[in-house]
């Protein structure tokens, strides 16, 4: 018997604006490349009637179906020109009016991944992060994908993997290490930090600290490395904030992965500064992973 997951798959916040329609694009790629189904879920907020006029709430719930199909109808085009000829992939399409970011939340149980795009219909151009997205990075018990309109996609490209040490960076490592397997591309692994940048102030060796970095990186992706000996893999260890450095190098990768919650987040912090600003700046498709 199939799990749930498996009978979800990669589940898509389908809500018919332009980073939605590439979220799915996004999706059918990955629903190929993992050869696993794709459920397009557009969620509608349930009709509250704050009159007397409660004759008209069966009117407006029969209106929001209406939209909703028309909504899924689309995205499913979307999906399907994103295949071209190719029809090994499933598709499912689902309807759900509730809350928008508990009821994504709650289908992310059953998924492999969650992808969103970075801005719905009722985001301000300029918002880099739309309130559903960035629910759902606090929220989502899967990976989330977060695909923003104008993502570079050079099949070429490496992927960019943040470490740092922290246990969901172990999640996240995994996941970066499937997806160059899948892709069969390079992986870049890269350790920065700025939290110890005044360490030379206080007569510390900046080369002696950087060799010891380089080795305790090399033992940590050592046994991913095993795992997966077709990943080409390079370690670099840079001394700065660590999601600018993402940022920039999201400009030259095809997908940036990294884990929820850094080695600086306490427990209980479900999101940490880095992966939240990632998510919002990023050039390329950004994977958050929680352990």
């Amino acid at each position: 018997m199939s799990s749930p997951a498996e009978q979800l798959g990669i589940v898509v916040a389908v809500d018919g604006s332009p980073a939605s329609d590439a979220a799915v694009a996004w999706a059918a790629s990955e629903g190929l490349r993992r050869k696993t189904t794709v459920t397009l879920l557009h969620v509608t907020a349930p009709v509250i009637a704050t009159w007397s006029a409660l004759p008209t709430e069966p009117i407006i719930a029969e209106q929001q179906e209406d939209s909703s199909n028309k909504v899924l109808e689309e995205a499913e085009k979307v999906f399907r020109a994103a295949l071209g000829e190719n029809e090994t992939v499933a598709v499912r399409t689902e309807s759900r009016p509730s809350p928008v970011v508990g009821t994504l939340a709650e289908a992310s149980r059953s998924a492999t991944m969650l992808v969103v795009g970075n801005r719905g219909t009722g985001g301000h151009k300029r918002l880099p992060l739309g309130s559903v997205a960035a629910g759902l990075l606090h929220h989502a018990h899967s990976p989330v994908v977060v695909i923003h309109q104008n993502d570079v996609a050079d099949s070429s490209a490496p992927i960019i993997l943040g470490v740092d040490g922290s246990p969901s960076a172990e999640s996240a490592t995994r996941f970066a290490f499937e997806e160059a397997a899948l892709r069969g591309v390079d992986l870049v692994a890269v350790h920065a930090w700025s939290d110890v940048g005044a360490l030379p102030m206080f007569g510390l060796d900046w080369h002696v600290y950087e060799e010891e970095a380089q080795v305790a990186l090399a033992e940590r992706l050592a046994g991913w490395q095993e795992e997966f000996p077709t990943v080409q893999v390079h370690r670099r260890l840079v001394r700065d904030q660590p999601a600018h450095w993402l940022v920039e190098e999201s400009q030259r990768a095809q997908l940036v992965v990294v884990g929820s919650r850094g080695r600086g987040g306490f427990a209980g912090l479900l999101l940490g500064s880095v992966a939240s600003t990632v998510a919002q700046l990023s050039q390329a498709p950004v994977v958050v992973v929680r352990n």
